[in-house]
């Protein structure tokens, strides 16, 4: 029988272990986070011989290169983030106060979320070939008035990649906007303009304020779009990259570009905690369904079909290349292309690399978010030790995937993890750490506060609580976390491009070096093997979840 002092000394363990995952965790995120922005911070300030100098800063800010890079850059991603945040808006407003079937809404939601499981770089490649010269749409309704290379392919490419996270916001924030209000708002006499702001707008202003920051600081920070459609419209991104892969590598210069690139984001995330202030918050929600609008409904269906029509016509072309014999002299049928690019290019043995990667990186990425969140959540751990958990979040969600790059290059170079697996894959957990630990964060928040200490006064240790009833409770959490790693460790180029080699070669940069040869059709081929393989994954844990859930409701009934 298990005695009061028996009980608090498992709890007592439990602190023990609990304190023990914070100091590897707090240990870890400093090698594989401070460690390279403080090498980064060095090289900007200090010359080959170890002397402090601001001369570095001074050669930079006086090249006029640097400033036409940096201002296309902010123009280019602000006027993304503006397109982007007004789409996302109008498709989010119309899934929550339009009276749409279920299905049609899951379905709309699919074709806005597609473009997650491509390569960034890969959405500049399929905007040429499909609105360029001899592009599919080109051909269907003749040549655009304006040229795709530059500023133009940028929007296009920009507003398509940061779509689906905008959206995401966007959603959430319309699904806590209480749409009894719009009945209020008629019978009291307001102008239909009036009745959007208030009831539509406004509540969400604050949502809407950190799509715009997103979309800014996701297009802002991006290398794969602009290395494959930026043409001669140089911005910040391929300005470090030339600085530091070109003939003669400049690493102070590129150090101080990557400083650079830090502020925006620093700047987002203070301008972030202040839109906080403008969500609105209500005592109770409605959930009484939209009521049916002839006008509205029909109005919105046809922004959805002209919205998928268009994200249809830039995605075609994967679909179409790797199955023909020559795009576009030779539009026949063939599987003799997917076959001399295997042959060709050793794609296998890049494709098993990035597979490695990706579950390597789901696997310890999720274990270490878990704990963090644990520590976090569950822990009775001093108020600063959850802090400094939430500090690192913060920080991993503020530095851009090139700085990251450029940090663990400066960091890392001549280390035993130079050139291997395990470079990518710590790269990976850092660059992706914030979500899926706050998805943890999230989950352990809602679990009942007493799992831990009844499981002890029943004579479980921690590990035994844990694997019996923390876990289960949170496992579909878990396999969120799980595909979050897996699909951007598949997609992701900015923050591994500086650091896979031969040996190591994934996915991604493989295609920037197909790039160089012009060997589209191995480009294409690829891009459709990532969004089959992310697919097939995504497909795979949701219906893991939705399995468990089934059986765990028929246990209960």
């Amino acid at each position: 029988m298990y005695t009061a002092t028996s009980s608090l000394n498992i709890l007592g363990k439990e602190q023990f272990e609990l304190k023990l995952s914070f100091v590897l965790i707090s240990l870890l995120l400093l090698v594989i986070l401070g460690w390279p922005l403080y090498s980064i911070l060095g090289q900007s300030f200090f010359t080959d011989e170890g002397s402090f100098t601001l001369m570095n800063y001074a050669e930079a800010f006086s090249k006029k290169s640097f400033y036409t890079a940096l201002g296309h850059s902010l123009t280019v991603s602000g006027c993304v983030a503006f397109f982007a945040t007004i789409i996302a808006f109008f498709a989010a407003y119309g899934l929550n106060f339009c009276a749409f079937r279920p299905r049609t809404r899951s379905l709309i939601q699919i074709v806005l979320l597609l473009p997650l499981f491509l390569p960034s770089i890969t959405y500049g490649f399929a905007v040429i070939y499909s609105f360029g010269r001899q592009g599919l749409v080109t051909q269907i309704f003749g040549r655009l008035p304006f040229s795709i290379y530059g500023f133009n392919g940028l929007l296009i490419a920009g507003v398509i990649y940061t779509l689906p996270p905008a959206f995401m916001i966007m959603n959430n924030a319309f699904a806590y906007v209480d749409r009894n209000f719009i009945t209020v708002s008629k019978v009291m006499g307001d102008s239909p303009l009036r009745t959007f702001y208030q009831t539509a707008l406004r509540p969400v202003l604050g949502s809407a304020a950190a799509a715009f920051i997103l979309s800014f600081f996701l297009i802002f920070t991006d290398f794969g779009i602009p290395t494959s459609i930026a043409g001669r419209y140089e911005v910040i991104a391929t300005q470090l990259y030339a600085v530091m892969m070109g003939a003669i590598p400049d690493f102070h210069n590129g150090s101080v570009i990557a400083m650079v690139m830090l502020l925006p984001s620093i700047l987002s995330v203070i301008i972030l905690r202040q839109c906080e202030r403008l969500n609105f918050r209500y005592n109770k929600l409605s959930k009484t369904p939209p009521a049916p609008q002839i006008l509205r409904d029909y109005s919105f269906a046809a922004f959805y079909l002209l919205l998928t029509l268009l994200l249809l016509s830039v995605f075609a072309i994967i679909f179409i290349v790797p199955f023909v014999q020559s795009w576009p002299y030779q539009p026949v049928f063939t599987l003799d292309t997917i076959k001399r690019v295997f042959a060709e290019n050793d794609i296998t043995g890049t494709y098993l690399n990035s597979l490695y990667v990706a579950v390597l990186t789901a696997v310890l990425g999720t274990a270490l978010c878990y704990l963090a969140g644990m520590v976090n959540a569950r822990s009775h751990l001093a108020p600063w030790c959850r802090t400094l958990m939430d500090v690192f979040a913060m920080v991993t969600n503020t530095v851009p995937g090139m700085v990251l790059g450029v940090g663990f290059l400066f960091a890392f170079t001549g280390s035993p993890i130079t050139n291997t697996f395990a470079i990518l894959v710590l790269a990976n957990i850092v660059h992706f750490f914030t979500t899926p630990y706050l998805m943890a964060q999230q989950a352990f928040s809602r679990m009942n506060a007493g799992f831990e200490t009844t499981g002890a006064l029943m004579g479980d240790t921690w590990s035994e609580t844990l694997r019996r009833v923390v876990i289960p409770n949170t496992f579909s959490t878990i396999l969120q976390m799980l595909s979050y790693f897996f699909v951007n460790a598949m997609v992701t180029i900015s923050a591994i491009v500086f650091l896979a080699g031969a040996r190591t070669q994934v996915m991604t940069s493989k295609i920037k070096e197909l790039q160089y040869f012009e060997k589209f059709d191995a480009i294409f081929t690829l891009s459709l093997l990532i969004f089959l393989t992310n697919c097939a994954v995504k497909l795979l844990l949701d219906f893991w979840a939705e399995s468990r859930a089934r059986r765990l409701k028929a246990q209960q009934d």
